[in-house]
């Protein structure tokens, strides 16, 4: 399959929403993500999107349970694989849409995989090694150090960073705004960063044409960096659920969490995580008046 065909359609999908469904940007960088990784799937199959079949995308939903995402997130992501083979359809590209069968499927719930803080430091190590390395480190720096959503990372502009306070300002779902503080690692790489990144179009990490880079981008950064450190089944996403694990384990309530996630409900929180018994009877140990630990 050639990877221009399939880029191609996936730039008339994105512009056919916002022309004429009149998306929001929010929700345009959200189809792009889910389908970036759709694409990738595709791509290794080495097919053409017109022989796109019922059991492909099955398996590309097996692929995403194995990969631990939630049931809701695999639904979300099969109405957008939905909502572009209509396009398609609509276009007269494909004759049939192999996707108009396919039920949210019904699986068990999975928690997304966490990588060990050992993990995340060869993980980071790795990104520093992909050309362009400033670019490609600095990536992963803020992704791990503030949590962002990759649809979040890539819509980021300088205006949005404050190097001396250490602040990021995030465009969530919804268009809401948070602030997330970020540490000494990922400023000193801003800093570095700042220093040689084009600064015509304003963003954090441009692409071409003016816009920032593209999710497809970061999705295949990241997978690179994973396997040149030996780590397996990884994503942006697992970077995130990292950067949410590891604050647990390291005191953060759920609601500050909630807060630096941009969780709309606390529940949202607790699904997101898994509270290790181990965590649970040191947060006991040292909260509770009578838990019997000394002073």
């Amino acid at each position: 399959m050639s990877e221009v065909s399939m880029n191609s359609q996936l730039d008339s999908f994105l512009e056919y929403l916002r022309n004429n469904k009149a998306s929001s940007e929010n929700t345009v960088t959200n189809y792009a993500v889910d389908l970036a990784q759709f694409a990738d799937f595709v791509e290794n199959q080495r097919i053409a999107p017109h022989e796109i079949t019922t059991p492909l995308i099955r398996a590309f939903l097996r692929s995403l349970a194995g990969f631990g995402y939630a049931n809701s997130s695999i639904a979300r992501k099969l109405s957008a694989v939905k909502a572009f083979e209509l396009y398609l359809l609509e276009k007269r590209l494909i004759a049939a849409d192999p996707a108009a069968s396919i039920r949210s499927p019904r699986l068990p719930e999975r928690l997304p995989r966490a990588l060990s803080r050992e993990g995340i430091e060869r993980l980071i190590e790795e990104a520093w090694k992909i050309k362009p390395s400033l670019r490609n480190g600095t990536i992963l720096e803020v992704m791990y150090g503030c949590g962002v959503r990759v649809a979040e990372l890539v819509s980021l502009r300088w205006e949005d960073v404050d190097l001396d306070e250490r602040w990021l300002k995030v465009r969530g779902k919804g268009d809401k705004e948070r602030l997330i503080p970020f540490g000494r690692y990922a400023k000193e790489a801003l800093i570095k960063w700042k220093a040689v990144c084009p600064q015509e179009s304003g963003f954090l990490f441009p692409g071409k044409a003016g816009a920032g880079i593209t999710v497809r981008t970061v999705h295949r950064l990241v997978v690179q960096a994973a396997r040149n450190a030996g780590l397996e089944n990884v994503t942006p996403h697992s970077v995130r659920h990292s950067f949410a694990t590891h604050m647990l384990e390291g005191g953060a309530s759920l609601n500050v969490l909630q807060e630096l996630l941009g969780h709309e409900s606390l529940l949202t929180t607790q699904r997101y995580l898994k509270i290790t018994p181990g965590h649970l009877r040191d947060s006991y140990m040292a909260a509770h008046p009578r838990s019997g630990e000394e002073e």
